[in-house]
């Protein structure tokens, strides 16, 4: 996804949970640095992933580890090209999916789903200061309710 910012912008809202709450999760326990622990939520599903920072190479790379015991961990990974003074190109590659062919494909189709979305979100955000509410919008019946 062509996203018309600076890169460091850009990796900068990946990294910065007060700006990345803005496009795809809703809580973190921190920001993202190299080695780092933390903790996404998305409050409307009652949802949470633990996240392990792997590698982080500013403005070029993120890589993380997530997932669980259950479902299994993949890794992800993000690239930032810089395409000029005010273009980004993100590219996204989750790697790792478990189980059988069928398995594998229904996990890899959901997550580019969930990715291509997320990074639509991104670019609406960062481009024109519009947040889409696309990650609650997409499952309204699935929200948690309150007691």
């Amino acid at each position: 996804m062509l996203v018309r910012k600076p890169v460091e912008e850009v990796f900068e809202a990946f990294v910065d949970p007060s700006v990345t709450t803005r496009f795809w999760f809703t809580r973190s326990s921190g920001r993202l640095t190299a080695g780092a622990r933390v903790r996404w939520e998305w409050e409307m599903y009652g949802a949470a992933a633990e996240v392990d920072v792997l590698q982080l190479d500013p403005n070029r790379r993120i890589q993380i580890r997530w997932g669980d015991e259950t479902s299994g961990f993949t890794q992800v990974e993000w690239s930032f090209t810089s395409r000029g003074e005010n273009e980004t190109f993100v590219s996204v590659v989750n790697s790792g999916f478990q189980g059988d062919g069928d398995a594998v494909v229904a996990q890899a189709l959901d997550s580019t789903g969930g990715f291509n979305m997320m990074l639509c979100a991104l670019k609406a955000l960062l481009e024109h200061d519009i947040e889409l509410n696309v990650v609650a919008d997409k499952a309204p019946d699935a929200h948690v309710r309150p007691n």
